[in-house]
């Protein structure tokens, strides 16, 4: 199935514009792909949320790339998702798609971001697209108690607010601070000198390389559903109202529904989110930094 970008404008007027599935409807044409390979059904499935991709892909567009190209990659990441969706798992199509949607968007800003590579592993990846938000909550929490962080404590905390080593902020506020240099430009500043780009190796991933990402992310789907089910359905119910909505609500909104405190909400969600990494960390190293 192929989706028309050569409209950008017109392309999202019309997806926006598409039909909302409910529950059964989505149930129905998932079935109707996966079992029969309805090419129809994938369709309506992909249009009705090419509306999430789309909204997704806009929170992208501060990075630089064209949102042309943003929204491409959400749509392969919707697609990636229909062909692995099981819908009798019982979760919301939209639920599932939002993992391969945001891995398609970030994996390839990533690769666009800079000449440079900026990295690859799932810790540099958490901290590439999560760093300067960190950075800015950490000195609004210190600011608030009167605390004055040098450079080295602030490295320390965004390290154990994100849950990674600290040399990867350090390497990464490195990297992002830094400027690209042309990798023809010749070491030795003279006509005759060999060029940068003759000392880097390929790192092109290999076959091996390519069938071990697959099967890191079958592994990775059953992962995050055992985890969820094995939280109460009240911190269920958090996570999902704060980490996987479109518009995430506040604290103070579910502590009204709830009737709890913005705080007791706060504890709820750090408590679950807690739990969540327990478990995902017997499963592999750096699978949390997924969820950041």
């Amino acid at each position: 199935m192929a989706l028309d970008f050569s409209d950008d404008r017109q392309f999202t007027r019309r997806m926006m514009r598409a039909e909302l599935l409910d529950a059964e409807t989505e149930r129905t044409l998932a079935l109707a792909w996966r079992d029969q390979r309805d090419e129809q059904a994938l369709h309506r499935l992909i249009t009705a949320y090419m509306r999430l991709a789309i909204s997704m892909a806009s929170k992208y567009r501060k990075y630089g790339a064209p949102v042309n190209d943003l929204i491409q990659e959400a749509g392969l990441g919707l697609m990636k998702a229909a062909e692995k969706f099981d819908p009798d798992r019982g979760v919301r199509f939209s639920t599932y798609a939002i993992w391969w949607i945001k891995a398609s968007i970030q994996d390839f800003v990533m690769r666009n971001h800079s000449m440079v590579r900026t990295g690859s592993t799932s810790s540099q990846k958490a901290l590439f697209f999560n760093l300067k938000r960190v950075q800015v909550q950490v000195q609004r929490e210190a600011s608030e108690i009167g605390e004055a962080l040098d450079g080295h404590q602030m490295r320390e905390r965004i390290a154990r607010h994100i849950g990674v080593p600290l040399h990867d902020v350090e390497m990464m506020q490195g990297r992002l601070s830094g400027a690209d240099m042309s990798l023809n430009a010749t070491q030795s500043g003279e006509d005759e000198g060999r060029e940068w780009i003759d000392t880097l190796e390929d790192d092109r991933p290999g076959a091996d390389d390519l069938v071990s990402a697959r099967h890191d992310l079958r592994a990775l789907r059953g992962w995050l559903v055992a985890a969820m089910a094995a939280l109460s359905e009240r911190e269920q119910m958090v996570l999902r109202e704060r980490k996987l909505r479109e518009e995430p609500r506040t604290l103070e909104s579910l502590g009204g529904e709830l009737g709890l405190s913005k705080e007791r909400v706060r504890q709820i969600e750090s408590a679950a989110l807690g739990k969540m990494r327990k478990t995902l960390e017997r499963q592999g190293e750096d699978v949390y930094s997924l969820l950041v």
